[in-house]
């Protein structure tokens, strides 16, 4: 028996595509030199923080980019002290060599971490005195 499918609804029959991020910079407007040296390594992460928590101060030295699948996290750049909020459904790239951290407030919060790196390198650097982040 085949399954006829219901041409009113569009999600049975239609592929959709919404292009989340696209951008040569970070979250803060700083710009994406180049990418790292070396043999290409992709590494995707998934991410999850209770409500209330906040990761150590860090480093990335690849381009990195996060997608909120829920909660809501804020990303905190330490010598300016800018914020930047991205909700479920949202995406932001995060910061080249500067410090920062990210932290919830009153919801957990699930992450998607697309990193473009090198084979034999890190993906996060702990600032002196503070934990790893993973």
């Amino acid at each position: 028996m085949t399954e006829k499918k219901n041409r009113s609804d569009p999600r049975a029959t239609e592929v959709t595509h919404q292009q989340v991020l696209q951008s040569g910079s970070a979250w803060n407007d700083q710009p994406y030199q180049a990418y790292p040296v070396g043999k290409p390594q992709i590494t995707v992460m998934r991410m999850s923080l209770p409500a209330h928590s906040e990761l150590p101060w860090h480093t990335h030295p690849v381009p990195n980019t996060a997608f909120v699948l829920s909660g809501r996290l804020t990303i905190e750049d330490k010598e300016s002290g800018e914020r930047f909020h991205a909700g479920a459904g949202e995406a932001l790239n995060e910061t080249l060599n500067r410090a920062h951290r990210g932290y919830t407030t009153d919801q957990p919060t699930e992450l998607v971490i697309f990193y473009a790196g090198v084979e034999g390198e890190e993906l996060s650097l702990p600032l002196p005195g503070e934990e790893a982040e993973y």
